[in-house]
């Protein structure tokens, strides 16, 4: 059986797709990240929790700061990418439930009234969320370098507050000529997948 999914567009998405490392200057725009947004935001989260939230790094200023909370290796890419994306996770997304999940208005209070059931909740589908923002990246004809090689709490303090989790930052652009290292191997099918 093949898949529904156009070849083109599995390359483009998976097969071809590999974290980027260097990128162009040009610059990526406001309406390339709604686009991406307005296309990721469908990805499914438990009670459509949306927990993911997305801070985007562009003056110079800022730069500077977030470089400073990189681990020395990742330095140097996000003080040159074109757009540079803080994802993490609120840890208060439960106040927006009643709103998303408006059937169960009851599950706000009833799942997520203590703080280390929200926090976990958070961080499951907050990561959920940011492989949703990947492949928005690449379906957008963009580079996607995730990196989580970084002082967490430093970010946090920098940029967040005590109710969001830093997850990862994304450097975002049209990939360099040398923007790729080889491809890792992967593990087989029968290496992963287990009936039973």
């Amino acid at each position: 059986m093949s898949l529904v999914l156009d070849p083109a567009a599995q390359d483009l998405l998976f097969r071809e797709a590999r974290t980027a490392n260097t990128f162009t200057d040009e610059p990526v725009t406001d309406e390339q990240v709604q686009a991406i947004y307005d296309l990721v935001k469908y990805g499914p989260t438990a009670f459509n929790q949306s927990p993911l939230r997305i801070t985007l790094v562009r003056s110079a200023e800022a730069r500077e700061r977030l470089v400073q909370h990189m681990a020395e290796g990742n330095q140097p890419k996000t003080a040159t990418a074109p757009l540079v994306a803080i994802l993490s996770a609120d840890n208060e997304f439960h106040e927006e439930l009643p709103q998303l999940f408006p059937h169960f208005p009851q599950a706000k209070d009833l799942f997520f009234s203590e703080r280390p059931a929200r926090e976990g909740a958070a961080g499951l589908n907050a990561a959920l969320q940011a492989a949703y923002f990947i492949i928005g990246v690449r379906a957008a004809g963009l580079a996607a370098g995730p990196m989580t090689g970084l002082d967490f709490e430093g970010v946090r303090k920098e940029f967040l507050d005590d109710d969001h989790t830093p997850l990862m930052v994304v450097n975002i652009g049209k990939p360099a000529d040398d923007a790729w290292f080889p491809r890792s191997p992967r593990l087989a099918y029968d290496e992963v997948v287990t009936t039973v």
